[in-house]
């Protein structure tokens, strides 16, 4: 009974291990064609008790960014190594492109 416990539990982590299906590997390669494009940031900033002001900022940049990588391809290369497969439409044909 235990033997079968240890094979059910390493037949789970491998599966864990496997491609993901396109629209997951999709979803996932998406943000990192954005950061592609273009780098994300956010800056907030605010008061607090006593008058103390506090700042912060985020600034995500890609190595993709930085070479200079089409989006498109990156896109294409991120879902190819991640499922096996090329995405179901090219990055540019998507609605949420922009």
């Amino acid at each position: 009974m235990r033997r079968f416990g240890l094979m059910l539990t390493s037949a789970a982590l491998l599966a864990a291990c496997g491609p993901m299906t396109v629209q997951q590997a999709e979803r996932q390669c998406f943000e990192r064609a954005r950061l592609a494009k273009q780098p994300r940031g956010e800056v907030s900033m605010g008061v607090g008790t006593g008058g103390r002001s506090a700042a912060e900022v985020e600034l995500n940049v890609s190595s993709d960014f930085l070479l200079g990588r089409d989006p498109a391809a990156v896109y294409e290369m991120c879902v190819m190594q991640k499922s096996g497969q090329p995405p179901s439409r090219p990055l540019y044909a998507r609605p949420d492109w922009r």
